[in-house]
């Protein structure tokens, strides 16, 4: 069985971007490191590559970036991180959740310098414990809510009053789709409550969670004639909050009864999982639910209430509301608390019937959502496409991608362009999603499933308005980013003032003597296919060839010489490419050698982040420092800005081309 140095866990409330994203990120993190690392996902198919007992016995440390229940007593006793899963989206933040969790050994020397933010958060705030177990719910509940929602939809297509037999557009294959709609969404509430529970109580908490989400959607009921309890009778149901109430007093309840039978003998294990747990905490629960129902029904009817009142108060402000939450982390806690909203205005909506006040409300409220949720990816793909001269490889290809991810409705491809600029990507794209929210509410169009984007077109009221909203707001925030883009290009192209062409003294001591361009770049010089694990290993090639062609002596002296550099600020730059620059007395005569690397050197700063292919490094004797030395970095900093040379030199695999096309801008 492989051993492991480090072990993780990931999930998100849905199970389909972040989690992912996060495996990945920690995976390149510790490779960096040197580091082996097997990743446990939670996805919304289930657990994948899940962790063995000797696995998790075997590794050095554990990082867990979910915002739902991984089960993580599994590594009681293990050097450990837990953390919400945005917290290791970037490799970056990922690596510093290795280093945490590997500190977390008794090293006091090493855990005493970690911040005290990360300390707060090694020990997992009661508010991260809270949002963990409530998404724990809502990730289960939202299959639910799509199947139904969606399977409703498509019976609307033969008719709004398709599924009622005495209507005249009535279609009995219509029918039979809504019942089944109808039924996986009476479930949303129900299995919200029970999994919420579960998160915090196990398996024995889904029978009160169950329970209690069930007395959530129908109430207490009361005899209409005798004003009564009657268990014939018909309750006021308080819906979600009565769900979320539910789960937690559910699980928690379970905890309190463990710690009440705690004393009963090991070998009455089975009675107490059998009967005791689900009779006391299913009665304990369901008294508790009943009698708060009045209450909380209230709250319900409030908030449904203040909700009618932002849309009543226009479609601006419904809509800002609507887009700045949905694009303010996409698909975080802020994202989700927005979707959740929607899924629940929806069912009410479907609930209460095509032509309600209610029904025109929560559909469209819920297009306004899916609106603002598909915006940010869309925004990324128009700025790729229209600006891709500002976008390194990595992130115009990233950004073709969530063409898909956009118009399939889901939000966290625009994560990673966010995170390299929040300021002032973020705020572009809650501004693009709040256009379409506003546009859509405007427009009066109707959204009467909860997921799957530009794919329940058929079934969306006004669908072409909603197309028409959502462009519009992709567009507006895409120019907004392009030009963002576009100053943050040129501004870090732009060679630094040190860099201009400096004229010698006239009475300089030394001068280097008049060359031939091609002296510079020699075809033997060139290499074209090389693989480089490192940005060090790459320096070391290239001192290495300097020695064999001539240029210098010692490759030890030229190698700490660009290390020096290195220290001093990266030399890489933006799109694939480094101009590493070495002076030392060593180096004989000017020169410069090209490497190329296909597959990119990774761990080599660059302004982009994206790893370098090409690297047209300087050799400079020490003599010649101010003179040839700023004369050779100045031309080759401005050639990097002219993109069709770029594209010829990153492009080619032709040593004798790549030459040419260099020495030619020495001149």
């Amino acid at each position: 069985m492989a051993k492991f140095d480090i072990i993780a866990a990931t999930g998100c409330p849905t199970g389909i971007a972040h989690t992912f994203m996060a495996k990945e990120a920690l995976e390149k993190a510790a490779a960096e490191r040197g580091l082996t690392i097997k990743v446990e996902t939670h996805g919304q198919v289930g657990v994948e590559n899940e962790l063995t007992k000797s696995e998790i016995a075997g590794a050095k440390a554990v990082v867990v970036a979910a915002d739902k229940d991984v089960q993580a007593e599994r590594f009681a006793g293990k050097p450990m991180v837990s953390v919400g899963v945005s917290k290791a989206l970037s490799v970056e933040a990922a690596g510093k959740l290795i280093d945490r969790a590997l500190a977390a050994k008794g090293d006091d020397t090493v855990a005493a310098a970690a911040d005290v933010e990360d300390e707060v958060e090694e020990k997992e705030s009661i508010g991260h414990v809270i949002y963990k177990h409530l998404m724990n719910g809502v990730s289960h509940m939202l299959v639910f809510v799509v199947a139904g929602g969606v399977l409703t939809a498509i019976s609307f297509l033969w008719g709004i009053t398709s599924f009622d037999s005495t209507a005249a557009d009535y279609n009995s294959f219509a029918a039979m789709l809504k019942i089944i709609g109808g039924i996986a969404m009476n479930l949303m509430v129900p299995v919200l409550s029970a999994y919420i529970a579960e998160s915090i109580g196990k398996r024995p908490a889904l029978v009160p969670g169950f329970v209690a989400g069930m007395i959530a959607i129908q109430g207490l009921p009361v005899n209409a004639d005798t004003g009564m309890i009657d268990a014939g009778g018909a309750g006021v149901g308080f819906g979600f909050l009565g769900g979320i109430v539910g789960g937690f007093l559910a699980g928690y309840v379970i905890l309190l009864l463990e710690k009440v039978f705690s004393k009963i003998p090991a070998s009455l294990n089975g009675l107490k999982a059998i009967f005791l747990y689900p009779l006391c905490s299913t009665a304990i629960v369901g008294l508790v639910m009943l009698g708060i129902s009045g209450p909380m029904a209230a709250i319900n009817q409030g908030m449904m209430d203040f909700l009618q009142s932002l849309g009543n108060s226009g479609p601006v402000i419904l809509g800002l509301a609507i887009g700045c939450m949905c694009a303010f982390d996409m698909g975080g806690p802020v994202n989700k608390a927005a979707y959740a909203t929607g899924t629940f205005l929806l069912g009410t909506a479907l609930e209460a019937g095509v032509g309600t006040e209610t029904y025109n409300f929560g559909t469209n409220f819920m297009a306004a959502v899916s609106a603002a949720c598909i915006v940010p990816p869309l925004i990324t793909t128009f700025a790729v496409v229209v600006g891709k001269k500002y976008f390194s490889q990595e992130d115009h290809d990233a950004g073709i991608v969530n063409l898909i991810l956009g118009c399939t409705h889901i939000t966290e491809g625009a994560i990673p362009f966010m995170t390299k600029n929040i300021w002032p990507v973020m705020p572009i794209m809650m501004l693009g999603s709040s256009i379409a929210s506003i546009l859509t509410i405007f427009f009066n169009v109707h959204d009467p499933a909860p997921h799957g984007g530009f794919l329940v077109l058929p079934v969306v009221e006004n669908g072409p308005l909603w197309v028409l909203a959502i462009l519009i707001g992709a567009v507006v925030g895409g120019i907004l980013f392009v030009a963002f883009k576009k100053y943050d290009f040129e501004k870090n192209q732009k060679p630094a003032p040190a860099t201009k062409p400096v004229e010698a003294p006239k009475a300089a001591a030394v001068e280097a003597p008049k060359a031939e361009a091609a002296d510079f770049v020699k075809v033997e010089n060139v290499f074209v296919a090389e693989d480089f694990a490192s940005r060090d290993e790459a320096l070391s090639f290239v001192s290495n060839q300097a020695v064999k062609a001539g240029i210098a002596g010692d490759a030890d002296a030229v190698m700490n010489a660009f290390l020096a550099r290195e220290a001093e600020g990266t030399t890489g730059m933006m799109e694939g490419f480094a101009i590493p620059h070495a002076k030392s007395d060593a180096i004989t005569e000017a020169a410069v050698i090209v490497v190329k690397d296909e597959s990119g050197v990774t761990g080599w700063d660059t302004m982009d982040g994206a790893p370098v292919n090409v690297a047209i490094a300087l050799l400079i004797p020490g003599a010649q420092a101010g003179t040839t030395h700023l004369k050779i970095l100045s031309k080759v900093a401005e050639a990097l800005m002219d993109e069709d040379f770029r594209a010829t030199v990153k492009g080619s695999t032709d040593a004798a081309e790549i030459a040419k096309t260099i020495n030619a801008r020495l001149v």
